[in-house]
């Protein structure tokens, strides 16, 4: 049923940042072969942001990875938790959300995470399952398995218990509410990204206290957004979703920094080594121009969540669009209903829900990103007669044929 256990820790090992204890892992494959019994691989997840992009795939696609070795993945959706919120990395109290809150986007992130996992060898929990019946009792006793010493060591409560920053009681029981996520599943494994590193040690310490087999811990790295500083993510504007459209995912690959390419390769495509290994040389020594080295990165990620045929379209529109001037072969077309067919363009342009906000509007209009039949349109209080119908193009990779009744 399982490869070898040499096997089965080379496809472990590739990306990882850190795997602890390595050698407790290896005697549990081993054990696993004998008996013929399935690890239990887990991955908590935070509910309270629903939409997931190439980021969060990093740890999605190690998981999927244990699936395909034959193991069991366990998918921990964290509506209880994400009552309290995650604390990592945050310097403030984040804003609590409710049970049906988190249970509406619990499902969204499930729908969307099994583009990458297998239903067939993936179980699915909610933690409220356990933790929402725990008395007062039952959180006292597990409260009194850890100590605000070593609580205090993680990077973010120290920073805002120094700074004076508050930091609430029920923030201090996140780690530990996830910990005990990991005794009632018998996890051996469990998953995260680096900044998830305290939990998942935290994980291990309260199995023990709990009389069960501690699980090893495996970090992922963290996926830079388009922008090449901040982390991926949706706030940010930085990110590319899983489920976007190939046109949108090789566009938003094509805008990151150079030196953000090969880990796009690697984590955001999951290319082999080789390759990513190979890119890396090329680039150094300049036998690969880095043009053609996001191109590659950019269809790899579009083949990933896509197919190869959307691949190479993405690829032959981005080239008519952006290096040929030209247009999509496919425009969508909108007719809208607001009065007279003479409109101020800021007003049309959110009507048509192109932008968002007059205020997102004004700023690409002053950035010269908005045009009008090929034509640039930088004035916030400018008009156009839109009774024939009339080609938009709103940044970089939006177009739409509008015409007004």
């Amino acid at each position: 049923m399982f490869p070898s256990v040499n096997e089965q820790m080379d496809f472990i090992r590739s990306g990882v940042i850190e795997l602890l204890p390595e050698d407790e892992l290896v005697q549990k494959l081993e054990r696993s072969i004998k008996a013929n019994k399935q690890l239990v691989i887990k991955l908590g997840c935070d509910p309270s942001k629903p939409d997931l992009h190439i980021g969060h795939a990093v740890v999605l696609r190690k998981m999927r990875q244990f699936q395909d070795l034959g193991h069991k993945a366990v998918l921990i959706i964290g509506d209880f938790t994400a009552m309290i919120g995650d604390p990592s990395g945050k310097n403030k109290t984040r804003p609590p959300l409710t049970i049906d809150e988190t249970r509406i986007n619990g499902q969204t992130y499930l729908e969307q995470a099994t583009h990458i996992l297998s239903a067939n060898s993936l179980d699915v929990r909610y933690n409220s399952e356990w933790l929402g019946t725990m008395t007062f009792m039952d959180v006292i006793k597990l409260a009194s398995k850890y100590t605000v010493a070593q609580l205090l060591e993680r990077d973010d409560f120290t920073k805002r218990f120094t700074a004076g920053v508050p930091i609430s009681m029920h923030e201090l029981l996140y780690p530990l509410a996830q910990a005990i996520d990991s005794v009632f599943i018998d996890s051996d494994v469990e998953l995260g990204g680096t900044d998830q590193k305290f939990n998942l040690l935290v994980g291990r310490e309260i199995q023990k206290a709990y009389d069960k087999e501690p699980q090893c811990i495996l970090t992922m790295p963290i996926l830079e957004g388009t922008d090449g500083i901040e982390k991926m993510s949706k706030s940010l504007n930085n990110y590319i979703g899983i489920t976007e459209s190939p046109r949108e995912m090789f566009g938003k690959v094509m805008s990151i920094p150079d030196e953000l390419i090969t880990r796009y390769l690697q984590y955001g495509a999951f290319a082999h080594l080789e390759e990513v290994l190979a890119m890396k040389a090329g680039l150094a020594d300049g036998t690969v121009h880095p043009r053609n080295a996001k191109v590659k990165a950019a269809m790899s990620v579009v083949a990933l969540y896509h197919d190869e045929a959307s691949a190479q379209g993405a690829f032959e529109e981005f080239e008519r669009i952006f290096v040929k001037k030209d247009i999509p072969d496919e425009i969508e077309e909108v007719t809208l209903e607001i009065g007279n067919s003479e409109q101020l363009v800021i007003d049309v342009l959110v009507a048509s829900a192109l932008s968002t906000s007059k205020k997102e509007a004004r700023r690409m209009l002053d950035q010269g990103a908005v045009s009008i039949d090929g034509e640039k349109v930088a004035d916030p209080f400018a008009k156009a007669d839109f009774t024939e119908k009339r080609l938009i193009k709103y940044g970089k990779r939006s177009f739409l044929y509008i015409n007004i009744k």
